[in-house]
């Protein structure tokens, strides 16, 4: 699959939080956020392992009751099942990839 570039396409996920699938395979699928200050990603879990790498922005990540301060250039990989939410400290750009496919992200 190869899927170019377009504005269009972003769903809204909560107040101030946009994705957009990118491409997906058998086994993966890769997705942009574009999360605006001061929103929140409320703690929630999910079978699907979650890998990511901030572009730009900044964030505070609680996986597990653990915090994670987030800048750009650095990378995540949350654990299928494990409880995490987000706090955007500054407009911030994301691409994230599941595994397993997220079915309810096609």
């Amino acid at each position: 699959m190869f899927v170019k570039n377009e504005e269009r396409g972003f769903i809204p996920m909560v107040e101030g939080v946009k994705r957009k699938t990118l491409a997906h395979g058998e086994k993966t699928l890769l997705i942009e956020v574009f999360l605006d200050q001061g929103s929140i990603v409320p703690e929630h879990s999910h079978p699907h392992e979650q890998t990511g790498y901030m572009i730009s922005g900044r964030m505070i990540f609680n996986i597990d009751g653990k915090e994670f301060s987030a800048k750009p250039g650095d990378s995540w990989a949350i654990p299928g099942g494990a409880v995490h939410s987000v706090a955007v400290l500054e407009d911030s750009v994301v691409v994230e990839v599941f595994s397993p496919v997220r079915e309810d992200y096609l």
